[in-house]
């Protein structure tokens, strides 16, 4: 099993920044990538981005540009810089851990509990 923590979620206004890290621990050796997905109000779960260990990111449209995802291997460790936040940003944020197979796309095994992310004036 692989454990994930999230944090760094919070109330931001439109224009601002947060940044959610997620710490894995336990059998890392089953994982080769991580990323973020988010829910929001009345909408379906959808990727945000996702990184392997070899540093390959992977954003949704709907962000590029303004999120950055990073990780720190040595400390297992998977950042979502998020800038020029919108309204349309609010969700749940859910950190996971999974495969992504040269060629192919991302597959997420392991999930955090969430963080709120609420972008509000």
């Amino acid at each position: 099993q692989v454990q994930l923590v999230e944090s760094g979620g919070g109330l931001v206004q439109p224009g601002g920044s947060l940044r959610l890290s997620c710490a894995a621990s336990g059998s890392i050796f089953r994982i080769s990538a991580m990323g973020w997905f988010r829910q929001g109000p009345g909408k379906q779960r959808e990727l945000v981005a996702d990184i392997t260990s070899g540093g390959s990111t992977n954003y949704a449209d709907s962000v590029k540009g303004r999120f950055t995802i990073s990780r720190d291997n040595a400390k297992n460790t998977v950042f979502l810089q998020m800038n020029s936040l919108k309204a349309d940003d609010t969700a749940v944020y859910y950190c996971n851990a999974g495969v992504r197979p040269s060629g192919s796309a991302y597959y997420p095994i392991y999930w955090g509990q969430g963080t709120q992310v609420t972008v509000s004036s």
